[in-house]
């Protein structure tokens, strides 16, 4: 069972967040509001946050830009992980993963179906690793981030979780590109 071990001291992670909208602005961004909230209330740092258009090139190239940031840790983007034609976010995010975390799609699907039920299919949530910095693709609406927030990613950015948790590894997660 997961637990916290409250002899381990809290380690602040370094958080960005993008929006991915043709329509938001920062003033009615709830959703990316509803993240950066969430990332604070849990003792972490907002490094950055932005809001893009649907434009995968333009995705990717940010989240490549906050990747070799050393100054970030983890990227959330929320939005553009639909099903329809402007849906470009999930692409953009394999654009650039070195590793895909294909359980986390997983995890986020039965989180989802105990609050929406069977429209939980229609998200393409998705997590991956670049750069040794963890990026995660989230749906547009906050409640789908308060979803990922509060039953995954809370829990995997402490580093006191137990059994695991994905702050513990970050030392080894560029380690290829450190070998001789």
């Amino acid at each position: 069972m997961a637990t916290i071990d409250e002899s381990k001291a809290f380690i602040p992670v370094r958080i960005a967040v993008l929006t991915v909208s043709d329509s938001r602005s920062m003033e009615d961004d709830r959703s990316g509001q509803t993240l950066a909230d969430r990332i604070a209330g849990a003792g972490h740092v907002l490094a950055d946050r932005t809001i893009l258009p649907d434009e995968r090139d333009q995705i990717a190239g940010q989240l490549r830009q906050w990747c070799a940031d050393p100054d970030i840790d983890v990227i959330i983007s929320t939005g553009g992980t639909g099903l329809t034609g402007r849906d470009v976010t999930v692409e953009a995010h394999r654009d650039v993963y070195e590793k895909e975390i294909e359980a986390f799609a997983t995890v986020f699907t039965i989180v989802s179906m105990q609050k929406i039920g069977t429209s939980a299919v229609q998200s393409r949530a998705t997590g991956g690793v670049a750069q040794g910095t963890y990026l995660f693709a989230l749906p547009g609406s906050p409640g789908a981030c308060k979803d990922a927030w509060d039953e995954i990613l809370v829990h995997q950015f402490d580093y006191r979780h137990r059994p695991c948790n994905f702050v513990e590894i970050f030392p080894r997660l560029d380690e290829h590109r450190r070998r001789k």
